[in-house]
């Protein structure tokens, strides 16, 4: 099994980090540097992850819908500007194991060279930036693994056609750096890799990205977020999908973000047709320019577990 390495040094690094965590907390409770709290109102800002963490014993029930092109050649009146079409919908149930790890399962339905693709994540808080700026930024390490069940396609050449189960596997590792400023201005980076066990021609089994986002707070209830990312394809594959009349964009998204209490709402617009980042960083072949953008939405619930605590605090 080529994962079976990775996954192993991803878990002992998690055993390390949740050590180092513990020895945080005592450093911080003696010295009195006291954390950032609510450098994001939510695990997700647009489609990417933030550097939140559920609390213990949290569940969060999580719904996003990506509709059609609102222009180009596929949107305008004669779809409603995409309501009548769907690019991807994902239904995901999260939960914190403690304050600083969560983890969670998905179903979504894909959109790109996959489909009908399963999801398991872990995301687990490292470092939390301190008011006093003793330690200048918060950081969290994010991964997931995804398996499509769609039927294997008999093209030799596609990137679903599957030889062997592990084909149907992807996975992204991703390290989230994120500053809260002040109490208006929240921005993330967040190195990212992608790992995809079956590819088309030409395409890139591993991939490296680089992911920006935002946010700036509006009112109590009320923020705009945007989200950008850049993933580096080498000129190669780049040459040889133009050939085919196929180009590559990276990814951006805005949006506005409105907290109602347990619930966290946000509508945004994007050229991604896909949720996953396994799907949306290296797979978007959708423009701005020419309308080939859209709207969605995502909402978050989440419910307590096993004793009552405010989701806020």
């Amino acid at each position: 099994m080529r994962i079976l390495p990775l996954l192993f040094a991803c878990c002992s690094l998690s055993m390390v980090c949740r050590a180092q965590d513990d020895l945080s907390k005592m450093f911080e409770d003696s010295t009195g540097h006291r954390p950032v709290i609510g450098t994001f109102k939510s695990t997700r800002i647009i489609m990417g992850h933030s550097n939140e963490t559920l609390k213990k014993h949290e569940l969060d029930f999580r719904v996003a819908h990506r509709f059609g092109d609102a222009g180009g050649e596929f949107g305008g009146g004669k779809t409603a500007f995409g309501l009548d079409n769907s690019t991807d919908i994902r239904i995901a149930f999260e939960y914190g194991i403690s304050d600083d790890l969560m983890v969670g399962i998905s179903r979504a339905k894909g959109s790109g060279d996959l489909s009908q693709i399963f999801e398991g994540l872990a995301k687990y808080r490292l470092l939390k930036q301190t008011t006093d700026n003793h330690i200048p930024v918060s950081v969290s390490l994010f991964g997931n693994v995804t398996v499509s069940t769609m039927t294997s396609n008999d093209a030799l050449a596609s990137a679903s056609h599957f030889d062997e189960f592990t084909d149907r596997m992807t996975y992204v590792g991703q390290v989230i750096i994120a500053r809260k400023f002040a109490d208006l201005v929240s921005l993330t980076l967040s190195p990212t890799y992608i790992h995809r066990n079956r590819v088309g021609y030409m395409d890139m089994n591993n991939m490296f990205a680089l992911g920006g986002s935002g946010r700036i707070k509006l009112s109590k209830r009320l923020a705009f977020i945007a989200e950008y990312y850049y993933p580096f394809r080498n000129q190669a594959s780049k040459d040889y999908y133009k050939s085919l009349g196929v180009k590559f964009y990276n990814p951006l998204g805005a949006g506005l973000e409105i907290e109602t209490g347990g619930h966290v709402f946000s509508v945004n617009f994007t050229n991604s047709t896909a949720i996953l980042e396994n799907q949306f960083i290296g797979e978007t072949k959708s423009s701005w320019l020419q309308g080939q953008f859209r709207w969605g939405f995502n909402i978050s619930r989440r419910f307590s577990l096993f004793g009552k605590r405010d989701w806020k605090k």
